[in-house]
């Protein structure tokens, strides 16, 4: 999944307190300090309230309006009220951002995209790789498994060594 423009889409996935954030954190901040452009779409279940409910964009979206564009000097943001509408697919958010060198994607596990796993067996969950065939590596706190074949295994407390990994992918 790359829509045209976009460039190059990884998902990384894992159960929730595996550490997605903190390792994209640290992804993100060493690929910007080499120049390159990464976007971000993070998936949250929760109802997102990015403004405070009395301010003029929260009056606004409130009163109807189907979108609301945040702009100032420093940031821009879209809000767009679903009102009982499905959650828009991925690729159509996809297709809104700019151009990137790298989109990563937190979240969306079930979406067909290739993926980096983040698995902490200490979390009692099952890991998801041996069910889903998009899962291209797995950072893990874990020694990786016995046998041969399946994603590569990285180690999560080695973010250059996942860093490493991240850009022979994009090659």
């Amino acid at each position: 999944m790359s829509p045209i423009d976009v460039g190059p889409v990884l998902g990384v996935v894992g159960w929730s307190g595996s550490g997605k954030t903190s390792l994209l954190e640290a992804l993100i901040g060493r690929l910007a300090g080499r120049g390159l452009r990464v976007n971000v779409v993070k998936h949250s279940h929760h109802d997102v309230e990015l403004e405070p409910p009395r301010k003029d964009s929260a009056r606004l979206r409130m009163a109807g309006a189907a979108e609301v564009m945040l702009a100032s000097p420093y940031r821009v943001a879209i809000l767009r009220e679903l009102r009982g509408a499905d959650e828009p697919p991925l690729a159509e958010h996809l297709a809104r951002l700019a151009p990137a060198d790298l989109t990563l994607v937190e979240g969306y596990k079930w979406e067909r995209m290739p993926k980096l796993e983040v698995f902490r067996p200490s979390l009692g969950r099952p890991a998801l790789y041996p069910e889903d065939p998009d899962i291209l590596a797995v950072a893990s706190d874990a020694p990786p498994p016995g046998g041969e074949g399946g994603p590569a295994w990285l180690d999560l407390n080695d973010p250059d060594g996942v860093l490493a990994w991240l850009q022979k992918w994009m090659r």
